[in-house]
């Protein structure tokens, strides 16, 4: 990759910092070997690093090349006489355990997050939780969120600490749609994993439970989130003294104070008609209120349980949480990581082989006999030729198909 070969770093230096008796210990652990003859998960890993190193668009077709590639055979000690075919490489991608990958990435994030001392990571305890929703069309995929337009979703939700992902979910149950689910379990999951923390969560405008962030106080969990405008509160007590300077270098503050939140209530009559009725909801938080210096009058609403860090302080945090937004874009245009869509049933992993898995299931077996079927029919009425074959022009150019749309850029990535 252009990105990459602009370091000065080669597959050699990135190799040293992965232990082979580690892939190894994974291998056996996850079982992900097993009835495996050539494709081994230790070869399979190798591969997807050494494609995104050295292919500028990744792909089945690109990591087919790869691993035939002699260079790639003596960098890791392969037989010079084995091959592998693309079909070959998407069915074990679709069938491999995602686990594997995970503890894999998980182990090598552990080791080099030990690198550092107590206080250089207290740099890096502001947490950044963002999700991202790839969709594709109903019939590739088996499970995922209806979005009612023909096509379903899979949403991956991301936890970054400013220099790499440290938590990730992957869910397609309808629920998960809303973020004000989502982001709180991804939260909890690198909560669970990461004991005796002092890190902050930092949010967009997703999540607006005021059940959430309830949880999140009586669970010790400290968290910054943008709040819209017109939310209601009772405010307690003002934190903005008499002489207090206003002046947040970017922004000015309006308003910094305790409030209480309020929360729906669901509640059941007599008749046994459900309603929901506004009261107020137990703990206190924070709100900050910043107007931009920009021109344009824009307020900034920031909810928060942090009443230790200043006012500044707030809204220099969530400044930073654009760092996921810049990682979700180096993942998607940087290293080319364009998902080719998948049927599996599990969940993947949003780590390594999200972007690559293309399975099958009985309906693309009978599309395929189908589709045989048809070729030979039209062979035979063009007289020998087949269906890419025209009598008065010759042969035709087959067209791309689009595999997978980024619905948030508008485009479409093709499979050739």
């Amino acid at each position: 990759m252009p990105v990459f070969k602009d370091h000065k770093i080669n597959i050699n230096h990135l190799l040293g910092f992965i232990p082979e008796a580690l892939i190894a210990h994974l291998s056996a652990a996850t079982k992900v070997d097993h009835y495996t003859k050539v494709l081994h998960g230790k070869k399979m890993f190798y591969l997807l690093m050494y494609g995104i190193l050295e292919n500028d668009r990744l792909s089945q077709r690109t990591l087919e090349d790869s691993f035939n590639d002699p260079v790639f055979k003596v960098l890791f000690n392969l037989d010079e006489g084995e091959t592998v075919r693309r079909s070959s490489i998407s069915d074990r991608l679709s069938k491999m355990e995602p686990d594997y990958f995970r503890q894999l990435y998980e182990c090598i994030y552990d080791q080099f997050s030990e690198l550092y001392s107590s206080a250089e990571k207290e740099k890096y305890n502001l947490i950044r939780v963002d999700s991202s929703m790839v969709s594709e069309t109903v019939g590739k995929l088996l499970e995922g969120i209806d979005n009612k337009s023909g096509k379903k979703a899979v949403k991956y939700s991301i936890a970054f600490d400013g220099m790499l992902p440290c938590h990730s979910d992957v869910f397609t149950a309808a629920g998960y749609a809303s973020e004000d689910i989502a982001l709180p379990e991804a939260i909890m999951g690198h909560v669970k994993k990461d004991d005796g923390h002092r890190n902050i969560y930092v949010m967009d405008r997703g999540l607006q439970s005021t059940r959430a962030m309830k949880a999140f106080n009586d669970q010790k969990v400290t968290f910054i989130a943008r709040a819209k405008e017109n939310r209601k509160f009772v405010e307690l007590e003002s934190f903005i003294g008499a002489n207090q300077d206003l002046d947040l270098g970017e922004s000015t503050l309006v308003k910094d104070c305790k409030i209480q939140l309020y929360t729906g209530l669901t509640i059941h009559n007599k008749r046994g008609n459900k309603h929901s009725r506004e009261v107020l909801s137990e703990g206190h938080f924070r709100l900050v209120i910043v107007e931009s210096k920009a021109g344009t009058g824009k307020t900034f609403w920031f909810l928060t349980n942090d009443f230790e860090c200043s006012a500044k302080e707030i809204a220099h945090a969530y400044r930073r949480r654009w760092d996921i937004e810049i990682f979700f874009r180096f993942l998607k245009t940087g290293i080319e990581c364009k998902p080719l869509g998948f049927l599996k049933q599990e969940p993947h992993t949003a780590h390594a082989i999200h972007d690559f898995n293309h399975g099958h299931d009985d309906s693309d077996v009978q599309k395929g006999q189908q589709h045989r079927l048809q070729n030979r029919e039209t062979k035979i009425l063009n007289g020998g030729k087949g269906p890419g074959y025209c009598h008065d022009r010759g042969p035709l150019r087959r067209k791309s198909r689009p595999v997978f749309q980024d619905i948030k850029n508008g485009r479409n990535f093709f499979r050739p």
